[in-house]
């Protein structure tokens, strides 16, 4: 089993809550935190915590023009264009209209997916 005390390496203990970093992209900021995605590997005594990214299927978040905010490995969505031939798992990140930010960050720039008052 790996000692937590240097998990990364040199850099000391990581918990659950701690700040990995802030990502400003698009016009708007986010907190990365650590944290785990399963209730069984906060169980567990081999995992340890992952960065979390914001689940914007859940919580959408716009720019001001409208796009909403995706995350690389996001289910694509109906207005996805891409070659679903070459892989049947089709993620935003495939897809043309998937404009690239910092971290595992985008915005969608499909028309259909723009928030309208």
């Amino acid at each position: 089993m790996k000692d937590k005390s240097t998990y990364p390496m040199g850099e000391g203990v990581i918990r659950e809550g701690d700040l990995y970093k802030v990502v400003s992209t698009y016009g708007k900021s986010f907190e990365l935190r650590y944290g785990y995605y399963e209730e069984c590997d906060r169980q567990s005594p081999i995992c340890e915590p992952v960065v979390i990214y914001p689940d914007f299927q859940s919580e959408p978040v716009y720019t001001d023009g409208g796009e909403p905010f995706v995350t690389l490995m996001q289910d694509a969505c109906v207005h996805y264009k891409g070659d679903a031939e070459l892989c049947e798992d089709t993620s935003c990140a495939e897809c043309r209209f998937f404009k690239s930010g910092e971290e595992w960050f985008g915005i969608c720039t499909a028309y259909e997916n723009r928030f309208k008052e």
